[in-house]
């Protein structure tokens, strides 16, 4: 973290300097925003988040709670998550206060006794290594905390703003801020009261039962699987010896339980199986009591006991899949002829059943895919075309999460004797690790994502998909780094340079690279408007071959040592030599003549390029970016 940049800072570098819209920002919620969030769950915090990094937008996020959530029902952390927590400055302290997931026990019937369980199988949570992240268990209102400390320390000092219940909108294309919406107060002085907010986007992030998708005429379709599950948070004497170990247990009397252990020892959640419910049931499997969720989790457990002392809290659930075929408010056959102004996230467009622990995982990528995208277009980096690729990327990333989930919950309501092979379910387990732990998204070419004619050059970095990191020393001080692990969400896109063999100062593509990136007019950091730092829309980082003892520094060309704050201090830190105990042009499959690395600021790849393509590097972002520097210079900062 660097963070002098201005003069000495004395205090939490965490909080950032105030700027913007956050030098005076307004206690009571404006008649006219930017951006209208709606909803403070997962998604609606990270999209608020991403954009509290933008100081000249506008961003207010509503919610009909009077407060924070005291306690959320989403609970499981993927590798995926927490990576991108790492972006957003609190992956470790998360990390330290949740429950760490390392292995997977199986329990099933004993062949000799089924009236009795034994364990057969506990395979690694992440026996191929998909991540250097781990895998949690942590309430999802702390997970909001994180966000919310994150959004009130970013320069816009964002704050939720609660109390607030979204009734409907209008869009009028015609006007500076197109979308009305009404809302009500449901709390406070002037609970009942109604009013009207103006603002350029909404951003729907109010659950399954949304209002603004029912605003903008899209209905979640697809079927339940007529199973019901009973779920609790409890505490409980037990003499199972699993009880701390994540678990799926299935019974020779019918019947199954997914066991997760919860963050702060003792506490931990089952799910417990209610079996298949009448199609005319008409929800009175939900009537199911407390205590028959625990006569069942009993006769599950055998010869096991579960003596509950306390539950925080518990539910019954049907398992229902359901999708919306769009993300926006741009009807097909509106497609191309209009950008979107609506938008939604999370539960509001995608359901399923918390078993395979995607719920809260999958929305918040949603939030964070749309969050800079909103960002870019709002400050006039990138023209409105690009909005288009949010319902575009993110819709066939929940059809995949849904078929995933149907095939996982089938599993877990089935019978022992129903299974093909007695370690079917496990092997499901580990063979399908990626796509759970939130690795498996690959976007496909658009305005975003190039073609994959280069991909040789880089194979571990695969075109779509998240740019997986690996080790590097630093130059200037010989530490070793995670080298994605310093793409903050700050809204900038990542340009690695990963170099031929020739040294620092010699002649080499990369040298003809820097010059370029640095001086030409089709360069992509022509497009960062003066008066700012350079690097300010676009973070270039090279990687040398060598060992970090033998690049000279000095004579790494400035374009990687770009001057930074008001006192035009240089940036040593963007410049890396391969681990020698763990070569990331090894690891990644990274070609030995050099290749240029481009990453969204999402963390997705966005393309792979030889060195010496400059006319491909500069036509890739020529669509991203606004059409000409002085008009980007007119829209951001005016």
């Amino acid at each position: 973290m660097q963070f002098h940049h201005h003069g000495y800072v004395s205090g939490d570098p965490r909080v950032q300097p105030p700027a913007g819209v956050g030098l005076d920002r307004p206690r009571d919620l404006p008649d006219e925003v930017d951006v209208l969030i709606i909803g403070t769950g997962p998604a609606g915090m990270i999209t608020a988040a991403q954009l509290s990094q933008f100081p000249g937008i506008t961003t207010r996020i509503v919610e009909r709670r009077p407060g924070r959530l005291p306690i959320g029902q989403a609970d499981g952390i993927q590798a995926r998550s927490v990576e991108t927590f790492q972006a957003f400055g609190f992956a470790q302290r998360i990390t330290e206060e949740a429950y760490r997931i390392v292995e997977m026990a199986f329990w099933k019937p004993d062949p000799k006794d089924p009236s009795r369980i034994v364990r057969t199988a506990r395979p690694v949570d992440d026996p191929a290594g998909i991540s250097e992240f781990p895998h949690l268990i942590v309430n999802q209102a702390r997970v909001l905390d994180y966000f919310a400390e994150f959004m009130k320390n970013a320069p816009t000092r964002m704050e939720p703003d609660y109390g607030f219940e979204f009734v409907g909108l209008e869009v009028d294309d015609g006007h500076q801020y197109p979308v009305r919406v009404t809302v009500t107060r449901t709390s406070g002085e002037h609970e009942g009261a109604t009013r009207t907010i103006r603002a350029k986007y909404v951003v729907g992030a109010d659950g399954a039962r949304s209002k603004v998708r029912q605003a903008i005429g899209c209905t979640l379709a697809g079927d339940k699987a007529n199973h019901a599950w009973g779920v609790m948070d409890a505490v409980a004497v037990t003499d199972f010896p699993d009880i701390r170990r994540k678990c799926a247990i299935q019974s020779g009397g019918g019947g199954s339980i997914l066991l997760i252990p919860r963050e702060g020892g003792h506490l931990f959640r089952m799910y417990v199986d209610l079996g298949e419910t009448s199609p005319d049931d008409d929800g009175a499997v939900r009537r199911t009591t407390i205590d028959q969720i625990i006569a069942k989790a009993n006769a599950i457990l055998s010869p096991y006991t579960l003596d509950v002392r306390n539950v925080a809290w518990h539910s019954v659930y049907e398992v229902g899949h359901r999708l919306t075929d769009r993300f926006d408010d741009v009807l097909p056959e509106q497609v191309g002829t209009r950008t979107p102004r609506v938008f939604i996230t999370g539960d509001a467009c995608h359901t399923h059943s918390a078993k395979a622990g995607q719920g809260m995982n999958v929305s918040m990528q949603d939030g964070f895919n749309l969050g800079w995208k909103l960002g870019h277009v709002l400050e006039g980096r990138s023209p409105e075309e690009l909005l288009a690729t949010y319902s575009a990327e993110r819709q066939v990333v929940a059809k995949n999460l849904i078929e995933f989930d149907k095939e996982w919950s089938t599993l877990m309501a089935r019978r022992p004797e129903e299974f093909a092979s007695p370690s079917e379910l496990e092997d499901f387990y580990v063979r399908t690790a990626e796509f759970p732990a939130g690795f498996m998204t690959q976007y496909q070419p658009s305005i975003l994502v190039a073609e994959t004619q280069h991909q040789k050059l880089a194979t571990g970095f695969p075109i779509g998909k998240r740019f997986k990191s690996a080790p590097v020393v630093r130059v200037c001080d010989g530490v070793p780094v995670h080298l994605g692990h310093h793409a903050t969400a700050d809204g900038r896109w990542r340009i690695y340079v990963f170099a031929d063999r020739a040294e620092p100062g010699a002649a080499s593509g990369v040298a003809d690279l820097a010059r370029w990136i640095g001086s030409a007019a089709d360069s992509p950091l022509a497009a960062t408007p003066e008066g700012i730092d350079r690097d300010a829309w676009f973070d270039v980082k090279v990687v040398y071959q060598q060992d970090h003892t033998q690049v000279d520094i000095a004579r790494v060309p400035p374009e990687f040592k770009p001057a930074v704050g008001p006192f035009g201090l240089t940036d040593y830190e963007k410049v890396y030599a391969a681990d020698p105990h763990a070569d990331i042009f090894d690891l990644r499959g990274l070609d030995r003549a050099g290749v240029v690395v481009v990453v969204r600021p999402d963390q997705y790849v966005a393309h792979v390029l030889p060195l010496a393509d400059t006319a491909g590097l500069a036509s890739f972002f020529s669509p991203i970016l606004t059409a000409s520097p002085d008009r980007r210079r007119g829209r951001a900062f005016a």
